[in-house]
């Protein structure tokens, strides 16, 4: 998959039920174009798997649910297990209302041998990545340094559909759309595809995600009036793990200075879901 990565960007995250995303659908095709790899679909989507590190105590997930500002997470990121495919390592980190990411990459045919690899530590060879561009070595480098600060390990397995939609000529707008989010799991990556039974993180709800890396356009702003959209949190990974329990992520998860359950904000949210899914699933 080509590499378009907008390193630094504004992001407004709604949930909304289906038909609001088609009517989402209806609108933004007048302004974006539907991303080359969801072209081809018959849903007009495409697959993403992410495995998520984290420290024995969940660290990184314990600094979501509490609300720190200038957080980050640290992720593997592939979209099929075709042998030539590649495999990323990013670095996401929020600074107050903006995202910020790194990431580089290894070839396919080097994953097997270099993946493992790098999560014991090492930087791969040469030969192995994607890209030797500076800034792509820095964000490898980057990713290791903070894995080993945390002594983070593979804690979780993130996979969706996502249809995304974006500006023509260059990637400065970006809506996207994630259906069927599942959050399971993981702890020796086998960089596979097979569907993980385990409830939907938002149920049958879909993950609207508003991306620009200026000013909040016009006509987002008439999008959002217009179709009633309410701005909330979504995090794919931690709301998967409060969904699931921390305890199944790891066996030596504690609360961090005794703060284990998230902000009251959060945490109204992550119940809320956690009753609409009980809800969906109820006869």
């Amino acid at each position: 998959m080509q590499d378009r990565l907008q390193p630094q960007r504004f992001e407004l995250k709604y949930i909304i039920s289906e038909s609001k995303a088609l009517a989402v659908r209806d609108f933004v095709r007048s302004y974006l174009q539907l991303d080359e790899y969801g072209e081809s679909m018959p849903d007009l989507s495409y697959h993403i798997h992410s495995i998520y590190l984290d420290s024995d105590n969940l660290q990184l997930y314990q600094d979501t649910i509490n609300g720190n500002r200038n957080r980050f997470k640290l992720r593997m990121r592939y979209y099929d297990e075709e042998p030539d495919s590649p495999v990323f390592f990013e670095i996401k980190r929020r600074k107050n209302n903006c995202i910020l990411k790194q990431r580089g990459a290894v070839r396919g045919e080097w994953k097997r041998e270099a993946v493992p690899w790098l999560l014991a530590g090492h930087f791969p060879d040469e030969i192995q990545l994607l890209s030797t561009e500076p800034k792509y070595m820095v964000a490898i480098q980057r990713f290791i340094l903070l894995m080993n600060q945390l002594r983070a390990a593979p804690r979780a397995h993130v996979h969706y559909r996502r249809e995304a939609w974006i500006s023509r000529g260059d990637n400065s707008i970006r809506v996207t759309m994630d259906r069927e989010v599942v959050c399971a799991p993981e702890f020796a990556p086998t960089l596979g595809v097979s569907a993980v039974k385990v409830p939907h993180v938002f149920g049958n709800k879909v993950v609207l995600e508003l991306k620009f890396t200026d000013r909040f356009p016009v006509w987002f702003q008439v999008m959002v009036e217009s179709l009633g959209l309410l701005q909330t949190s979504a995090a794919k990974y931690a709301d998967g793990i409060y969904l699931l329990g921390p305890e199944r992520f790891s066996e030596k998860w504690t609360p961090v200075s005794g703060h284990g359950r998230p902000r009251r904000p959060m945490r109204a949210s992550m119940d809320r879901r956690r009753r609409e899914l009980v809800t969906e699933d109820a006869p």
